[in-house]
């Protein structure tokens, strides 16, 4: 498509939490393969959040983004409570709420594109309904909600939330999916409500997910919403990992990893949104010593609404660990490449938060996965990885989510994990899924049809 007025132009309005910037950052940069350009739209704090925080691919192809830097009114930003009742990163809800003030500026931008060009295809996160209420008033626009969470949870929620209708297909027992007790504080469970009240102006459904991993819950959401089109356009992360960037710089967790056997060492990290008590970060860090297994533990506190604004709390560990464990493990106290690392052939193993970005990245690496949930849909996530899947082991589960993990229940499951006939088995099987995910990205195969019926679908 040549001259501007043929052209299809793709819009992203992303929610302001890593997780979501980055699935939508991925999502960019495979469409942009495809030609046809991308405008990324969020605060400025939380554009350059994104871009300092690309991983697995060269940050230099963000240059080719349209970036719009939005400006809302300041916000609070407050440090997580390691101590609160739920987990649920409550301290970010300022934040959250602050994201209603992008509706103006969004509009404004999808207005002036409208104008341009023969189309505007707005890909929105699903927790950003109604910054894009407006679509419907503005020509040649259509929106597409973007679901960050796995097929398998959120066919869950939509079918408590109609009342549990009968469906055609196997699937869990009730009993085997957790109820959605602690996963939410109201105040995000309200806000959710709100956002979802808006997706009726979307024309379809685009999920993170492939169907050689969940094609049982993409057909059940198709099912559930026959109206709307649904496309599983996952992995975006990229399954080639580059051994550098353009500077040529690699993290130094990676240059340590180059020293380790293959599948020796344990990744340990709960992602951006996970505030750890003293008491469970000492218990985990002995349970980790105590197991005798290599690991690298990526120890830092949730991300707070604006990263680079304010004090961050420094987790303590034993005295004298990381000299205790100098030999054996890697405590990195900064932001990791978690997807360089997660490639790596020296990782056997993940104690994961079971977030779907981690998730994702740890299937497709073939990695196995010791789960341990901490809030929103990552309880289910731990269900659909170690009971449907088998694709990991179960270390903290979410009836017992009060509780203090103990260092023997570490130490005991990072063996299972990494030295034992169990944990090889799990490994095998990982690999497998790895595989059967790589080769569905092949020519002519689920994931390029998905893909191209999706394009097709956009710029037709």
């Amino acid at each position: 498509m040549t001259n501007q007025e043929n052209s299809v132009i793709v819009v992203m309005v992303p929610f302001p939490a890593q997780g979501h910037l980055n699935q939508l950052l991925h999502l960019s940069r495979i469409i942009l393969s495809y030609g046809i350009p991308v405008h990324y739209v969020g605060t400025s704090t939380h554009n350059r959040q994104a871009k300092v925080r690309v991983h697995g691919w060269d940050p230099v192809a963000v240059a080719s983004f349209h970036f719009h830097d939005c400006q809302v009114p300041p916000f609070a930003s407050p440090p997580p409570n390691p101590n609160a009742a739920i987990k649920f990163p409550s301290h970010l809800q300022p934040c959250f709420d602050a994201c209603y003030y992008l509706r103006k500026p969004v509009t404004e931008l999808l207005r002036m594109l409208s104008s341009q060009a023969r189309k505007v295809v707005i890909i929105h996160d699903s927790m950003m309904g109604s910054v894009v209420q407006d679509v419907g008033s503005i020509p040649n626009t259509e929106a597409y909600a973007f679901h960050t969470v796995s097929a398998f949870s959120l066919f869950f929620y939509l079918w408590e939330s109609t009342g549990k209708p009968q469906v055609n297909a196997e699937m869990l027992g009730e009993n085997d999916v957790p109820s959605l007790e602690g996963c939410f504080t109201e105040d995000f469970l309200e806000f959710i409500a709100l956002q979802h009240r808006y997706l009726n102006v979307t024309s379809g459904s685009i999920y993170n997910t492939s169907k050689v991993i969940e094609g049982t819950y993409v057909e059940l959401l198709r099912q559930h919403m026959k109206e709307k089109q649904h496309w599983a356009l996952g992995p975006f992360n990229p399954l080639k990992v580059p051994e550098k960037n353009s500077c040529g710089s690699r993290h130094y967790c990676l240059e340590w990893l180059d020293k380790q056997a293959m599948n020796s060492v344990l990744y340990v990290s709960f992602g951006t949104t996970t505030t750890m008590g003293d008491e469970q970060i000492q218990e985990l860090a002995i349970g980790l010593r105590r197991s005798n297994q290599k690991f690298i533990w990526v120890l830092r506190d949730a991300d707070t609404g604006d990263v680079f604004n304010g004090e961050v709390r420094r987790p303590e560990l034993p005295k004298g660990y990381q000299d205790s464990v100098k030999d054996k493990g890697l405590v990195v106290r900064d932001w990791a490449p978690q997807l360089e690392i997660l490639a790596h052939p020296a990782i056997g193993g993940f104690v994961s938060h079971c977030g779907w970005n981690s998730c994702m990245e740890s299937i497709t690496m073939g990695v196995p996965i010791g789960a341990w949930p901490v809030h929103s849909d990552q309880p289910r996530n731990a269900v659909l990885i170690t009971k449907l899947l088998k694709l990991g082991i179960t270390i903290k589960d979410w009836a017992r989510r009060d509780e203090v993990v103990t260092a023997a229940v570490v130490e005991d499951a990072v063996k299972r994990l990494m030295a034992s006939k169990e944990g090889d088995e799990i490994r095998k099987r990982a690999a497998e899924v790895s595989g059967a995910v790589r080769q569905s990205v092949a020519e002519g195969e689920v994931y390029r049809k998905e893909w191209n019926s999706f394009i097709t679908h956009i710029i037709r």
